[in-house]
Order: C-alpha cells, then sequence, then structure tokens
C-alpha cells in the first residue's frame, strides 16, 4: 500500500514519448520546459514511458493567449487513450474560459465526476503550479500547493485503479457537445502555443520503459 509520505516523493521528468504531432512540439532542456503548437497542422500530445499505480504529478503550465475558444490543453492520467474502459484523472483547460479549470476522473470508462473550478487568475497570463496527487482511496487536485478539489473513495464507487500514464496534449474540442464544452473553434489567433514547465512524477513507476 502507498504511503501519504511516498506518494508525495517526485523527481523531473527524465524524457517522454510522442504519440503524434511531432513537428508541433518542441523541448528546451535548458528551461525544462516542452512546448506545444496548434495551427493548421493539428496538435500534439506526449506520455511518459511508463505506467504509475500511485503518486504526485505536477507541473507549471501556461496556456494558450487570444481568442482559444475551441482548444483544451490538459494535463491528465490514463490508463490508454483510445480505450473506452480506462481510467483517467484530468485537468482539462477549456479555451471558452481562461479563469477556470475543468477537473474530471474515470474508473473502467465511467466518467460524469466533472467540477469546473473557478481561479482568480488567467491561465495564459502566466505559470502555474498544476498537480494531480493519487492514491488508491483518494484524488487531489492542486493548483499552486492549494487543494482545489478533494475526491475520496466511498464503498461500491468506481475509483481510478489500474497503473496510468501522464498525458499531456493541445487539441481542438471545438465539435464536442456541439461547442458547448470548450466553446466553437475559430482559430482566429493561431498559431496557439502552450508551454509545460518543470514536470514531475512519481519516483516509483509501474512499469519499465519499453525496449527500442
Amino acid at each position: 500500500m502507498t504511503s501519504t509520505m511516498e506518494c508525495r516523493e517526485t523527481r523531473a521528468l527524465p524524457e517522454f514519448a510522442i504519440d503524434y504531432g511531432h513537428e508541433a512540439l518542441s523541448h528546451n532542456d535548458d528551461e525544462r520546459e516542452i512546448s506545444l503548437t496548434f495551427d493548421g497542422r493539428g496538435g500534439t500530445r506526449w506520455r511518459t514511458h511508463v505506467k504509475f499505480e500511485s503518486g504526485t504529478f505536477s507541473a507549471r503550465i501556461l496556456t494558450p493567449e487570444g481568442d482559444t475558444s475551441g482548444l483544451n490543453t490538459s494535463f491528465y492520467l490514463s490508463s490508454q487513450e483510445g480505450d473506452n474502459s480506462q481510467d483517467e484523472i484530468d485537468f482539462d483547460f477549456l479555451g471558452k474560459d481562461k479563469t477556470s479549470v475543468h477537473t474530471n476522473y474515470y474508473s473502467n470508462g465511467n466518467g460524469n465526476h466533472e467540477m469546473i473550478c473557478k481561479l482568480n487568475f488567467d491561465t495564459s497570463k502566466a505559470f502555474h503550479e498544476y498537480t494531480i496527487r493519487w492514491l488508491p482511496s483518494r484524488i487531489e487536485w492542486l493548483v499552486d500547493g492549494k487543494t482545489i478539489r478533494f475526491e475520496e473513495k466511498r464503498e461500491g464507487d468506481y475509483f481510478p485503479q489500474m497503473p496510468m500514464y501522464l498525458y499531456a496534449s493541445l487539441w481542438n474540442a471545438g465539435s464536442i457537445d456541439n461547442g458547448r464544452w470548450a466553446g466553437p473553434y475559430s482559430g482566429s489567433h493561431a498559431p496557439y502555443v502552450c508551454k509545460y514547465r518543470d514536470v514531475r512524477i512519481p519516483v516509483h513507476s509501474h512499469s519499465k520503459k519499453p525496449s527500442q
């Protein structure tokens, strides 16, 4: 069983895999920064090489500027993208409102745990630290070290338990729910750039990096 102290132990992200959009991602080792660009070519997504069973995941994030309606800047855990039975824990920055963050979690594909958390700042104006702290019995979402949401497993509840990758992406979500979720996409201020700095992951992973 993972202890609270073990859950808080982190290390810098040593490397990552790019799922798609290689040309839309850049990496600055000196600033420990990953930049994602969305333009006419589409967006991009990166993830860790290994999965984790629990732990603390954090990054300082700057979302895109301008009219970002329709865009989704994300930082999340998922057992497997594209699998309808996935476990998942999300931070979603929806382009229609840059003064809030959308949080959610899934267990075995069951979601509907959405919560919009209002922030006292514009996410595109300065870097802020966003943290997911995940234990088998509880999940905590933090912004700049302060808890904005806390969920504890109750008997009979679905709750994330499968090993998960850390993912981050920038993509056009303007068609979801006819534009009601992230807003309709206009693209009037493309190209859009989001940045992730000082990404940190748990010290211990569930799996080893796949052989090349």
